[in-house]
């Protein structure tokens, strides 16, 4: 019988195909996850970012401005996307950002805790800051809340408006609850006023100050060693008093709650005995 002849096999010369098909996904797959991390990273840096940011500007170090920057927790941001002297927003609290570790300074937990009330007054006064009859700000000295003269006082009055009530009310339910002092400050525009109850801006931005101060003490229960009063008339302008506008803005009572680092322990006086003579006195031998 005759043996066939066996076929030979030819080498497949395109196997390699294979090999780069599992290389070129790997390589693909390798590149989604670095850019996955990548996108985290800038979160997370721009969120450190804010959070200095926003501490140096309580600390005026760092001038606020009029940008607002967005907190959102979906998007990438890095530093590159904050702008120049911005003011963060605090529509979100910066307790979401980062957590305070215990035994940090206490001018950071101060300002932490500002950060906290006001997260809580935006919360209950979003209609008003909308409006602008309520403005919150922060400066070296804490936390201020102006109380607009158009939304609380008619013209040239300290008598505060009955629909203001209620707003002074949602602020006083929250200074309640914080251990800080307050102080509450009148302040005027530079126009001179003129009629029969006062008879200058500084009457009235006392006047005006004082009446808020005694709402919060009789009707709210704001303890009133916790309080005080200052007028300031035209002298502590936040707007130029060349416009209408800024005049506006300029008459204010401002709701000032003052950090508790900044803030000096209250002397005690000494004790002094009804029948012993003082230190650099000495007794007299005749009684």
């Amino acid at each position: 019988m005759s043996r066939r002849k066996k076929k030979e096999e030819h080498a497949n010369s395109e196997r390699w195909l294979i090999s780069y098909g599992d290389f070129v996904t790997l390589l693909f797959a390798l590149f989604v996850v670095l850019f996955s991390s990548s996108q985290v990273d800038k979160r997370k840096v721009g969120k450190i970012a804010q959070a200095i940011q926003v501490a140096f500007q309580q600390l005026g170090i760092f001038n606020s401005g009029t940008a607002h920057i967005s907190l959102s927790q979906n998007e990438p941001m890095s530093i590159s996307d904050i702008p120049s002297g911005a003011n963060v927003s605090r529509s979100t609290s910066l307790s979401r950002l980062v957590t305070p570790p215990k035994g940090v300074p206490s001018q950071f937990s101060a300002l932490w805790h500002v950060e906290q009330i006001r997260a809580e007054l935006e919360h209950a006064l979003l209609p008003q800051l909308r409006s602008h009859d309520v403005r919150i700000r922060t400066n070296k000295e804490g936390l201020v809340i102006s109380l607009e003269e158009i939304g609380f006082f008619p013209s040239g009055s300290a008598k505060m408006k009955s629909a203001a009530i209620p707003i002074l009310a949602e602020i006083a339910k929250i200074l309640a609850h914080v251990p800080e002092d307050i102080r509450v400050e009148g302040h005027t525009d530079n126009v001179p006023i003129h009629n029969a109850q006062y008879a200058s801006n500084w009457q009235l931005s006392t006047a005006r100050a004082m009446t808020v101060l005694n709402l919060l003490i009789s009707r709210f229960g704001i303890p009133p060693d916790r309080l005080s009063a200052a007028g300031y008339a035209q002298y502590h302008s936040i707007a130029s008093n060349a416009t209408p506008q800024g005049r506006a803005v300029n008459r204010r009572v401002d709701v000032v709650i003052l950090r508790n680092d900044l803030q000096s322990p209250p002397a005690h006086p000494e004790k002094i005995e009804a029948n012993s003579p003082p230190a650099n006195q000495k007794p007299n031998p005749h009684h």
